[in-house]
């Protein structure tokens, strides 16, 4: 107990008290913002590698970003990213950043299904499949879990096996390889269950979007609970959409 009390006096808290209030580092890049100034639109659209940046008005989908910010270097008086980690959505649209909006990101409540609430609100279990992925969106997941975010109190946590979850977390492309086990995993999930996209790499495929490696027909068949943009995503954006989707806030 003393030394508990040694650690907790020298170190102070170690996690995160409030995940809604979080002061993030300088370098993460959160919600942009695209101001309604004429540039050379031609010039902006060809720097994005992922055909994230589309025309009339200029928007950002963030559904398709890779978060690089050449967008905002280039052309910092139209782009800037904000510090903003709450752009986690339930619909595909409410990703796409147009020009002029300052508006959050939120979750759409008619989208969210009853029993996702009635059932997930104490306790949520996931199950995590990295389908192709390379590593980044799932280092973040695990950190998750740890001492500075420590998703575990919320009741969130994820499980080694599938018939022990409530839903799964994707990320990665959805390669050729991985479509299969992908299904199974999800097959294997009792109902009702949910399916989580984490990063950009799950949600549009990325940069490997047209690649024929690729089998993201699993995408199709069911409704997507929730859409957490990044690459890679930040354990305060999947956390805080994980919580609005169950609803648990105090």
């Amino acid at each position: 107990m003393l030394d508990n009390i040694k650690i907790l006096f020298r170190q102070g808290k170690q996690y995160i008290p409030d995940v809604t209030k979080a002061e993030l580092p300088g370098i993460f890049r959160g919600r942009p913002e695209i101001s309604n100034e004429t540039i050379d639109t031609a010039a902006l659209i060809d720097l994005c590698p992922t055909g994230a940046i589309d025309l009339n008005p200029v928007s950002i989908d963030l559904g398709k970003c890779t978060f690089c910010g050449e967008c905002a270097f280039s052309f910092p008086s139209k782009v800037k990213f904000t510090k903003d980690y709450k752009i986690a959505a339930n619909q595909r649209e409410d990703l796409i950043i147009k020009a002029g909006e300052t508006e959050a990101i939120t979750l759409n409540p008619d989208l969210i299904r009853k029993e996702i609430a009635k059932y997930f609100s104490g306790s949520l279990k996931l199950r995590q499949v990295s389908a192709g992925g390379d590593n980044s969106c799932e280092l973040e997941l695990n950190a998750c879990g740890n001492v500075n975010f420590d998703m575990g109190r919320f009741g969130i946590e994820f499980v080694a096996s599938p018939r022990h979850a409530d839903g799964i977390v994707i990320t990665g492309p959805i390669t050729e390889n991985m479509a299969v086990p992908l299904q199974i995993c999800y097959d294997a999930v009792p109902d009702p269950k949910i399916i989580i996209l984490a990063g950009t790499d799950a949600i549009s495929g990325g940069i490997f979007s047209d690649s024929p490696a690729l089998n993201r027909t699993f995408l199709s068949k069911y409704k997507i609970d929730l859409y957490v943009p990044g690459n890679p995503i930040h354990p305060l954006t999947f956390i805080n959409g994980v919580m609005d989707l169950i609803k648990k806030r105090k």
